[in-house]
């Protein structure tokens, strides 16, 4: 295999503004990065160019802006969370990985993406079938019962394709982030310590944490005008407890204490060095690159990637060293999960299985752990534990 099937009319390719008109005519997205090739072409791309623009737009926007400032967020996600509340875990307690009831609310997710979409103002129903593929797959792999950051991309491209379609403007980006899209991460702390998903790529590439990356990007750009906070302050306990209610990235640090032990140092090495930095400013800038460097521009994440007519992949006609690449590179084999393990890379998809930090914590327990809906707190009675 060496490219995805041309499924976007060449009409709508050679519209030059088509990606960020969103006019149409619309299809269901499909993966199109197959080899360091198709990667390559990716980075060069107008639709890489508009994800890192997206990034940096909602950034600008929540700078000095608490949450509780936010507003109220659209009732698509309180309608996954009802669906994960229906879909209670199965007994499982000879396993620490994902539970099956997952793929159960999964399923139902997916059942009612259609619906849950008519339902969102402004939003053409004609585009709903490219919209809700970026929704339902923001949510983990139903298959491995894994998430990662490849599925946090997704649900950033839904609000990115949300957005080119006029359904979402630029007045709207602050709440996109403080209360759609921490909404979203509130929801996942859920569906995480309900099914024990697992960590997507061996317990989280970065070392920043098992599962996300844009709650510390925004969150540092969120804090950083602040006059007295310092990213040293993750250290100090009284602080986090008076001020992660407000703050993402703060927020993000206190959930991690409350299911590990020991030190940042011992289980989130990269926060800890992190924390060293001398101004919120630079982490900001800094976790921007890094995204760019270690999402964006990493084959075992973006191999999984989905692209449309909104957010299109470039043809070998548009990209000529696309097209030179992969004549040289000849056929590229993927497993039975279709993924690629090209030769040269440090780390794909496919690694050794983690059990989540939640099993791990019901099993010192010595039972099922109790969750709580969002707004998500530390869960009382169990044990924080070394998780490396």
């Amino acid at each position: 295999m060496t490219t995805a099937d041309a499924t976007i009319t060449t009409e709508a390719k050679q519209d030059p503004v088509f990606l960020l008109n969103g006019d149409g005519p619309y299809v269901v997205p499909q993966k199109y990065i197959f080899s360091k090739a198709h990667l390559e072409a990716f980075t060069r791309s107008k639709t890489h160019d508009a994800i890192l623009g997206f990034i940096d737009e909602l950034n600008d926007t929540v700078v000095g802006v608490k949450l509780s400032e936010a507003g109220e967020p659209s009732e698509i996600l309180d309608d996954v969370l009802e669906a994960a509340k229906a879909t209670p875990p199965v007994d499982n307690k000879l396993s620490r990985f994902g539970n099956p009831a997952f793929k159960t609310f999964y399923d139902k997710v997916t059942a009612s993406s259609e619906k849950w979409h008519a339902t969102i103002p402004g939003l053409k129903p004609e585009a709903v079938c490219e919209v809700q593929a970026y929704f339902t797959e923001s949510f983990g792999n139903r298959e491995r019962v894994d998430y990662g950051s490849g599925h946090e991309l997704n649900f950033l491209c839904w609000l990115l394709v949300l957005t080119r379609l006029g359904v979402f403007k630029q007045s709207d980006y602050r709440f996109l982030v403080l209360g759609v899209f921490w909404r979203y991460i509130l929801v996942m702390r859920y569906l995480q310590s309900t099914y024990w998903l697992e960590p997507a790529g061996s317990h989280g590439v970065w070392g920043l944490d098992d599962y996300q990356f844009l709650p510390f990007l925004w969150g540092a750009g969120q804090i950083k005008s602040h006059k007295h906070m310092r990213p040293k302050a993750i250290h100090d306990a009284e602080l986090l407890e008076a001020f992660s209610p407000e703050y993402m990235y703060l927020s993000c640090i206190a959930f991690i204490n409350s299911i590990k032990t020991h030190s940042l140092r011992w289980h989130s090495p990269m926060l800890d060095d992190i924390s060293a930095v001398k101004t919120w400013d630079k982490v900001n800038s800094g976790m921007r690159k890094m995204y760019a460097a270690e999402v964006l521009s990493k084959l075992p994440v973006m191999q999984h990637a989905l692209f449309g007519s909104i957010l299109s992949f470039p043809t070998p006609e548009e990209d000529p060293e696309l097209a030179k690449a992969i004549a040289d590179q000849g056929e590229v084999q993927l497993d039975a999960h279709g993924h690629v393990h090209e030769k040269g890379w440090a780390m794909d998809c496919c690694g050794i299985a983690v059990p989540s930090a939640f099993a791990e914590a019901a099993a010192v327990k010595g039972g099922a752990a109790q969750v709580q809906p969002p707004p998500f707190t530390a869960r009382p009675g169990i044990k924080p534990i070394p998780f490396d």
